[in-house]
């Protein structure tokens, strides 16, 4: 009977570990904005729903047949509401929207303040020699959008890859790396740990100062191999 009581033992104190892992980890979830329901908005709408966060996508018309049908693909109980409401609930707000249009939706947005505010975008133009290239002013997007969201932390990631390796980052056949910046580690920290999840590495490279050089690195990408380019950083070893 000792030894029943001690496996009975055993398997509560299992049990009891796995009920408080699993509420840490509901603890954890977070209720993310898609605002823009384009390739890069449902692609990562899809992979952040699977690890279990609550997903809004923020639509201009959220009864669309094509918004609609996005929402039921995603599942895990994604709604689509109009931008400014699926904003208002979330902490997370990922801007999914062209490069021109990012400034106009955040001002269309209304308060962000305490809210991680995500740039996926890549402000860029085709020179004449045919080639992407920076358009002006010279600052980055992300610092643009800043200025416009008082009180958020704005982090940018998730701009130097496509929407099919985000969605099945096994495509690479390889690590890929999401270079990060923003001006709080508490907010990169976040967004790194949502890329871990779906199967990225991000990295934290610096304050949001630096965004123009994440944003470059989408031009070097557009520029090479039809885009077909995912970045890995390899730790040098030389030296350790």
């Amino acid at each position: 009977m000792s030894g029943l009581r001690g496996i009975r033992s055993w398997a509560a104190l299992v049990l009891g570990c796995a009920a408080v892992l699993a509420g840490t980890e509901r603890a954890a979830a977070e209720t993310i904005a898609l605002i823009g329901t384009g390739n890069v908005g449902s692609a990562l709408g899809r992979r952040f729903a699977e690890q279990g966060h609550t997903v809004v996508y923020g639509s201009r018309d959220p009864a669309a047949a094509d918004v609609t049908a996005l929402v039921r693909e995603t599942g895990h109980g994604a709604t689509a509401l109009p931008p400014a409401q699926a904003a208002a609930l979330s902490r997370i707000v990922v801007l999914a929207v062209p490069w021109s249009a990012a400034e106009d939706v955040v001002r269309g947005l209304g308060d962000l303040s305490g809210k991680i505010v995500v740039d996926p975008t890549n402000p860029r133009v085709t020179a004449t020699d045919g080639f992407a290239d920076y358009p002006p002013p010279p600052d980055s997007n992300a610092e643009r959008i800043a200025r416009l969201a008082r009180g958020a932390e704005v982090v940018k990631a998730f701009s130097t890859l496509g929407a099919e390796t985000m969605l099945d980052p096994r495509l690479a056949e390889g690590p890929v790396t999401i270079p990060i910046v923003g001006d709080d580690r508490a907010a990169k920290e976040v967004v790194a740990k949502l890329a871990r999840e779906i199967g990225l590495e991000g990295v934290d490279v610096g304050p949001l100062r630096h965004a123009r050089i994440i944003e470059g690195l989408h031009y070097l990408r557009a520029n090479a191999l039809g885009g077909r380019v995912n970045f890995h950083f390899r730790r040098d070893t030389a030296r350790d």
